[in-house]
């Protein structure tokens, strides 16, 4: 049983655990690091590297996304963003990425995604990413999902990401029609990730809704301000080992359909991705970290999603610095620095290496030790 603390009389809390409070553990057994392989599949598409991009107009453009797609991952638009509202957003990006960390940033990221989203240019987008050659995958929130969803299903996308903060099967609205994501998935012969989520029980129902992976977390780093507006965090370790434990019951109920777990929240280096992986996680989502590659489209700047909502913003704005080279260098090294933020999968080759895993699916049932 999970630790559970009495706060005050009659109200309790269960303890969690961050990325930062464990550690891995190696085995008796050592490999090779040529040995190891980082691939991984959802559904009919294989990928070179569990890593997948965080849908940020700061790090997602239809070029970034296929460049992360070319070099093993899989780069997600947001329909919802900055390339489904301009032409060409180019100027605004350059904008941004000049604003100073104050509030007229927040102001100027509420103005320019006040502008409407264009059907015509969705369209655009996915034929861009689809002229790149990889896997077309885009995000949109559940409360748009319905409207924007036939001009997406018609453009002809291969992976269907539905994410918002905190997503659920069971929406409850006296006001619209809730997305019945179970109904929605149904009607597909496409895949579809869902999230974020957070505890066992929400990512159990999301598995039952037919979805072929699910968000675990909601994309916390040192510039989300969830907490602080909405008095949610999540402790990441927790939340992706209890999300495992939900599919393992959903591959019992099921009789073998296994749900994909990407992680999304306190990854900056290679160290975090090995532990989220280890945790019990297929891939993971990068936001900030790929902000600092030379494709990234805002040029070093980094916002959430959330960062430019109309009434209610999740996110400080991270002024642009001097980006740390390439995206292959970023993902692949070689790096010239110690802290793990360069060559964040060869970092997780040489741990899959150090503890003697073979894959990805054998490096999930790594030891662990809490340090702190």
């Amino acid at each position: 049983m999970r630790d559970v603390v009495e706060i005050g009389l009659g109200k309790t809390a269960q303890r969690g655990y961050h990325l930062d409070d464990i550690a891995i553990v190696p085995s008796r057994r050592t490999r090779d690091v040529d040995d190891v392989s980082t691939a991984w599949q959802l559904d009919a598409y294989q990928f070179g590297i569990p890593c997948v991009g965080h849908p940020s107009d700061a790090t997602m453009s239809p070029s970034s996304a296929v460049r992360l797609g070319q070099l093993g991952g899989l780069g997600v638009l947001n329909v919802e963003g900055l390339w489904t509202r301009y032409e060409n957003p180019t100027k605004v990006l350059e904008e941004l990425a000049g604003l100073d960390e104050d509030a007229r940033a927040t102001r100027r990221l509420q103005e320019v995604y006040a502008e409407p989203i264009r059907p015509d240019l969705i369209a655009e987008r996915v034929r861009e990413l689809r002229a790149g050659g990889g896997t077309v995958a885009v995000r949109v929130s559940p409360q748009h999902t319905l409207a924007l969803a036939p001009v997406i299903l018609d453009a002809g996308v291969d992976i269907l990401v539905i994410q918002g903060t905190i997503v659920s099967a069971e929406h409850v609205s006296t006001t619209d029609e809730p997305l019945n994501l179970k109904e929605f998935i149904a009607d597909l012969d496409l895949p579809v990730i869902v999230g974020g989520c957070t505890d066992y029980k929400t990512a159990l129902h999301l598995m039952r809704t037919g979805a072929a992976g699910v968000i675990v977390g909601i994309g916390g780093d040192g510039w989300s301000t969830t907490e602080s507006v909405l008095g949610i965090r999540v402790p990441m370790a927790t939340a992706i080992a209890d999300a495992a434990a939900a599919r393992r019951d959903y591959l019992d109920e099921t009789g073998g359909r296994y749900v994909h777990l990407i992680a999304d929240g306190d990854l900056q280096t290679s160290g975090d991705i090995a532990k989220a992986l280890g945790c019990g996680a297929d891939a993971v989502m990068l936001g900030e970290p790929l902000s600092l590659c030379e494709e990234a489209p805002a040029g070093g700047a980094w916002w959430h999603s959330a960062a430019s909502h109309p009434s209610l913003p999740r996110g400080a704005f991270e002024v642009a610095g001097e980006p740390l080279g390439s995206m292959e260098k970023l993902l692949f090294g070689p790096a010239d620095e110690p802290d793990g933020q360069l060559n964040l999968f060869g970092g997780l080759r040489r741990a899959m290496a150090k503890c003697g895993y073979r894959d990805l699916k054998e490096f999930q049932k790594v030891g662990l030790v809490l340090d702190r």
